[in-house]
């Protein structure tokens, strides 16, 4: 009797040390995310699917580049760098870049809103995981893997480009230097990376931002109810003062207006060469700051939102 009396509260004390232990912020965070990419796997099967189709195009048009690079042989080098350079700008900014920043913008209105809607929240919530902790970590999806997601799938799809171009001038009696000496894969890939981080991540930060916590908050039709507060503002201020001045915000924000350091998206990440790209110019920028002043904003009141806002 008393050797048992003896066990039971070791045993229990056992248990309850075990029930204590806590998991790592760092290791529910990686959870966290792991668990969107599991759920939203069109964050990387839709670029993957648009640069398949775009290699496949590719191909069937790679019979004309031995005619191409003949005629830019007697061109100017800015004609000659468009000429050659043409393909690889629509796979990366026309294409792959476009197709991220949809899934994006449709993954962020989803985020919060889908848990709500289907009742999962119920079940999330009684995980170990913080309010605060699952608003970051669907927040990185289109901040941080996005990105990440868009540079990797560009980058094979462009290595591609240039094996099979390259196979193609040599089948035809022809030297692929000219080709790699205009593209240069590794500055090109620099300018890629700098410009996803600048652009994507940081600079559409607010976009993003905003839409989750539309996501939050809404009950149904988080589209409209995202698209609609900033069409008033814009359509009242026209009506009463005149001025365009929010909707010329706005259209800079989503178009990535140039600034010191940056390849917009009219100035693309092929068209500026690597030393013209100054990271401090684009860290003092006033747009930048509060931009992400206004992204902190919209995550804390997304995270409110979420604790208090039940399922629909």
């Amino acid at each position: 009797m008393n050797m048992q009396s003896n066990v039971m509260p070791e045993a229990l004390s056992q248990t309850e040390t075990a029930a204590t232990v806590t998991i790592p912020a760092s290791r529910r965070m990686l959870w966290s995310v792991r668990r969107e990419l599991w759920e939203y796997r069109s964050i990387y099967l839709a670029p993957a699917a648009v640069a398949v189709l775009f290699l496949i195009g590719f191909l069937i048009n790679l019979f004309h580049l031995p005619g191409r690079m003949h005629a830019a042989g007697g061109s100017a080098p800015m004609q000659q760098f468009e000429m050659i350079a043409g393909p690889y700008n629509s796979a990366s900014e026309l294409l792959i870049m476009l197709s991220t920043f949809i899934v994006a913008i449709f993954y962020c209105l989803e985020a919060l809103h889908g848990e709500r809607r289907d009742r999962s929240i119920l079940f999330w919530k009684s995980l170990p995981v913080s309010d605060l902790e699952t608003v970051l970590s669907k927040a990185c999806i289109p901040l941080v893997v996005l990105p990440l997601v868009t540079f990797a799938i560009t980058v094979v799809t462009q290595f591609a480009m240039l094996m099979a171009s390259s196979a193609m001038l040599l089948a035809t009696g022809q030297s692929a230097a000219p080709l790699w000496a205009h593209l240069g894969p590794l500055p090109m890939w620099l300018g890629l990376l700098y410009h996803l981080v600048t652009i994507h991540s940081l600079w559409y930060a607010p976009i993003f931002c905003w839409l989750m916590m539309v996501s939050a908050w809404a009950r149904r039709a988080p589209f409209l109810w995202a698209l609609l507060p900033p069409l008033a503002i814009a359509i009242v201020e026209k009506i009463a003062f005149g001025t365009a001045h929010f909707g010329e915000l706005l259209r800079d924000r989503i178009a990535g207006a140039p600034m010191p350091g940056t390849a917009s998206a009219g100035f693309g990440p092929m068209k500026m060469p690597v030393m013209m790209l100054s990271p401090a110019g684009f860290l003092i920028s006033p747009g930048l700051w509060v931009g992400l002043a206004l992204s902190a904003i919209f995550l804390l009141v997304a995270v409110r939102l979420r604790r208090y806002r039940g399922p629909i």
